[in-house]
């Protein structure tokens, strides 16, 4: 358990982070080979002007960009997307920029844009990176309740489902309606939310099925001691020691939480991959409960011929 929460964060650094360079090559000249020799820290996205730049921002392709001029240079962030990516590139680009006409002085930015700021009631983010884990563990509860009362079947899929959207019902009211910290459609942060707490519920689910009650161990370990610190939605999955950064984009706590900042604050852009991973895995539930159904039926059957 250590290792898998400490190691994470004691490794905290951009790998392949994206990030955009804006302006005319003879203005970004310098700033392309100072982050070459950062190494594999950014990926480079180039933009044309700072408009292109800051509309990247908006559909999530990067997490800021700088844009370079003749009359200077501004660093634009998305606070929104990520708090410690955003205090990240202030730290290392706002004190001193290559710039100015010539290319060949250190020119201090001009101006840092959040082009995307987080809520004003959460500026850090901490509180929407909170909810990740009560939503884990909604998800476990739901599945563990509904798969010991109830046999697999219409009945708990229905219960299931029902019990889901409440959950997410009641999770944007706190966050969004009494708390504040996220803003965007109600509906489609309400569908995030349900369908985050639907795939972790329905894995239990069909892991009871499958393993009876030592199912929801599994599950909780697979949730909470992997998916849950290896989610990035503190800092950025780029952020993180490779491969975990890209593995718990695959777990639901990952996908729940970059679909609900998508939703929340961007727009809806990007969402469309993470409630992929939402619905594969809430399939995956399905398929296990079928499988579970289908086990016990041949079992009674043959028990009954005997």
């Amino acid at each position: 358990m250590l290792t898998l929460f400490a190691w994470p964060q004691a490794r905290f650094e951009p790998r392949d982070l994206p990030l955009g360079i804006a302006g005319p090559p003879q203005a970004t000249a310098l700033l392309e080979a100072r982050l070459a020799e950062a190494g594999d820290a950014f990926e480079v996205h180039r933009y044309a002007d700072e408009a292109s730049a800051r509309a990247a921002i908006e559909d999530r392709e990067v997490y800021g960009a700088i844009a370079a001029s003749r009359t200077g240079v501004t660093l634009l962030t998305a606070s929104a997307g990520s708090p410690a990516v955003a205090g990240l590139l202030q730290e290392q680009f706002a004190a001193a920029t290559p710039g100015g006409e010539g290319g060949s002085s250190q020119q201090a930015v001009a101006e840092v844009v959040d082009v995307v700021p987080a809520d004003p009631d959460d500026p850090r983010g901490a509180a929407l990176s909170a909810s990740v884990l009560p939503l884990l563990l909604a998800g476990i509860i739901t599945g563990a309740l509904v798969a010991t009362i109830t046999a697999p079947g219409l009945v708990q899929l229905g219960a299931l489902l029902a019990a889901s959207a409440l959950a997410g019902l009641a999770a944007v009211a706190i966050a969004q309606g009494w708390l504040g910290v996220i803003e965007g459609s109600w509906v489609a942060n309400a569908g995030v939310l349900s369908l985050t707490v639907l795939a972790v519920a329905l894995v239990v689910a069909g892991l009871v099925a499958l393993l009876g009650l030592p199912g929801i161990g599994v599950a909780a370990v697979l949730m909470v001691l992997i998916g849950n610190p290896w989610s990035g939605i503190g800092s950025a999955p780029e952020l993180l020691p490779r491969p975990i950064g890209g593995i718990g984009q695959l777990f639901p706590p990952g996908a729940g939480g970059n679909a609900l900042r998508s939703t929340a604050f961007f727009d809806c852009a990007r969402a469309g991959g993470h409630v992929a991973v939402l619905i594969v895995w809430a399939v995956l539930g399905l398929v296990a409960m079928g499988a579970g159904a289908h086990r016990k039926q041949r079992a009674t059957g043959e028990a009954a011929s005997r």
